[in-house]
């Protein structure tokens, strides 16, 4: 290769860089990666003694990648794995079930629960309309073709939701915190509930300060002597953009005197379980982080014995899990979660709920059986 072929492959080379990190950076700047916190929020997030260093920790030190030694090559790894392994069983063949219940005009006297799939569920409690992770779009990315829903799981939109007293967000990833969701949603939230930080993106987005309620783990609101909202730790990570753990990552456990509902975030297994269900005596429903695991991000997201150990601890009565059925973002067959806790369940105090989209759940009636609809999907 003669110099001037080489330098001319140089130059190139450069211009390429130039022009990819100039795109790059611009598109970071665009609305929905949200904002980090500032002024006197992030003066408030320096006080919290979960925010160590520039950044918020967990109660242990964990990694988001299994393999700490090399991060890099187990990234580079898992996502060749992501993208060309064989994804047939990663994605239903069939279109989804789902039921449309009528959202907006649900008896206030009655305590009941909707599921959208993945995260995302509608909460009547006590009077009080809470709407959790509410997603959407069709995809949950910063990239717009990826990951795709799956077929049968769009049923639901924001306008299908009524006025909602507290929009509770556990984290501001994207499948979580979603962007065009939120801003359809804007008109009809009185409160949203979230960790620290979160409220910059919110805030930015056009919510008013008023409407935000951020909260450290361990600290919790009451609307009257029947509802409160307890904040409390998982184990996980947040950020949306490069920059990570500016903002807090949380559960919440709804409660009032005769019920209560943990809403389990994103979360690896660790003793916060126990903790949680130690200091509150039990829980009547838990949803759980049951889905996207992996070997190789295992301090992150649960196993599905996992999943049951963590409903022990919590001492729950009902256990739901949830973070499934809607988009692909681990290797695992799409169904696995759903067909290993059928499985395991057998013999535990609990009681599996494992609803269609859409479908009504009467928190009130014991004992409450849902189908195995998974079986006819493949």
């Amino acid at each position: 290769m003669t110099f001037k072929i080489l330098k001319k492959i140089t130059f190139w080379s450069f211009v390429f860089a130039s022009v990819l990190s100039t795109f790059v950076v611009l598109y970071l700047q665009l609305p929905m990666f949200g904002k980090l916190p500032d002024g006197e929020r992030l003066a408030r997030i320096e006080r919290s003694p979960n925010y160590k260093n520039g950044r918020f920790w967990n109660q242990r030190e964990i990694s988001t990648m299994t393999n700490r030694t090399d991060i890099l090559k187990n990234r580079i790894g898992t996502a060749f794995e992501f993208l060309f392994q064989n994804k047939s069983k990663r994605y239903p063949r069939n279109k989804l079930p789902s039921i449309k219940t009528d959202l907006k005009n649900l008896d206030p006297r009655e305590d009941v629960l909707v599921w959208f799939g993945h995260s995302s569920c509608f909460i009547l409690l006590s009077g009080k309309r809470i709407l959790v992770d509410p997603l959407f779009s069709e995809v949950s990315s910063p990239v717009l073709f990826f990951p795709e829903s799956f077929e049968g799981t769009d049923l639901y939109q924001a306008e299908d939701m009524p006025e909602i007293d507290y929009l509770v967000i556990t984290h501001d990833h994207w499948d979580h915190l979603d962007y065009e969701t939120v801003l359809k949603l804007k008109s009809k939230v009185k409160k949203v509930v979230c960790g620290l930080g979160v409220g910059a993106h919110l805030e930015y987005w056009g919510f008013s300060k008023e409407q935000i309620i951020e909260m450290d783990w361990n600290e919790n609101i009451s609307s009257d002597e029947d509802f409160s909202i307890h904040c409390l730790p998982t184990h996980h990570f947040s950020g949306r953009g490069l920059v990570r753990n500016k903002s807090l990552w949380a559960s919440f456990l709804v409660k009032t005197k005769t019920f209560s509902i943990y809403i389990g975030g994103d979360s690896g297994y660790g003793s916060h379980y126990a903790d949680i269900g130690n200091r509150f005596g039990h829980i009547d429903l838990a949803l759980l982080d049951s889905g996207q695991h992996d070997k190789n991000w295992k301090y992150i997201h649960m196993a599905t014995d996992e999943v049951i150990r963590a409903s022990r601890d919590l001492r729950a009565k009902m256990l739901m899990p949830v973070h499934i059925c809607k988009v692909c973002l681990a290797l695992h067959a799409w169904d696995e979660p759903l067909i290993e806790l059928s499985h395991m369940i057998t013999g535990e105090n609990f009681l599996l709920l494992t609803p269609i989209i859409g479908e009504k759940i009467k928190l009130r009636i014991p004992n409450q059986a849902t189908s195995k609809w998974w079986k006819n999907q493949n």
